[in-house]
């Protein structure tokens, strides 16, 4: 029990650095997500067909993509086309990009549960499609959609791990460098694993809550 407590205490210069790195990716690749969902979203209805062409046709690219491999488009492509970035930024984008199509999914069903009717009524009242979207129907979307939301966000934290194959210095590389101190690989393995459970309770109770308070506006 020493040596497993000890594998956290001697190294916290590592898993304490890589943990927060992860957390600020997820951070920023979940809100940027959820914009660009949202975003595509409003496109994949949209009564402009070009509109309507380009969110589906990105949302098939992406969902039926591998991570790895927008990964790597962005890590080895882009420099080629004169888009030199850092790891991190790449690893924010990367998830954006990827993530953002299973959160216009999510969404897009939300949408699918408004009544058709609450719709025309705002047309006939002369509301514009966007004040229609915007007022009407997203707020009662993203009621419907929360625990199907959170899976999309559960899912992009895990997936936080494919960076570590791309130079970033997060939660994926921590079994890497304390393999070079010699550290107890399956004890490193199992802090890993304690890790991911802590960020993933904050999710879980923000699920509930959300749940909680808007299951009487539904």
């Amino acid at each position: 029990m020493n040596e497993f407590l000890h594998v956290l205490t001697d190294n916290w210069d590592v898993i304490g650095s890589h943990f927060w790195t992860t957390i600020q990716i997820f951070l920023i690749a979940a809100v940027g997500s959820l914009v660009i969902g949202t975003l595509l979203t409003a496109m994949r209805v949209s009564p402009v067909p070009t509109l309507r062409g380009f969110g589906t046709s990105y949302v098939l690219l992406l969902r039926n993509c591998p991570l790895t491999l927008v990964f790597a488009l962005l890590v080895f492509a882009a420099p080629k086309l004169g888009l030199n970035i850092d790891y991190f930024p790449t690893a924010c984008v990367a998830l954006i990009a990827y993530t953002s199509a299973f959160v216009c999914e999510a969404l897009r069903s939300g949408i699918n549960t408004v009544p058709v009717g609450q719709a025309e009524a705002a047309r006939a009242l002369g509301m514009t499609f966007a004040q229609v979207l915007g007022l009407i129907v997203l707020p009662q979307a993203f009621r419907t959609v929360v625990p199907p939301m959170i899976n999309v966000f559960n899912a992009m934290l895990k997936n936080t791990t494919v960076a570590a194959g791309f130079s970033v210095a997060e939660a994926g590389a921590i079994q890497f460098y304390l393999s070079e101190r010699g550290e107890n690989q399956i004890y490193v393995l199992l802090w890993i694993t304690i890790g991911f459970l802590i960020l993933v309770v904050p999710l879980i109770a923000l699920q509930r809550t959300l749940e909680r308070r808007w299951k009487v506006a539904r």
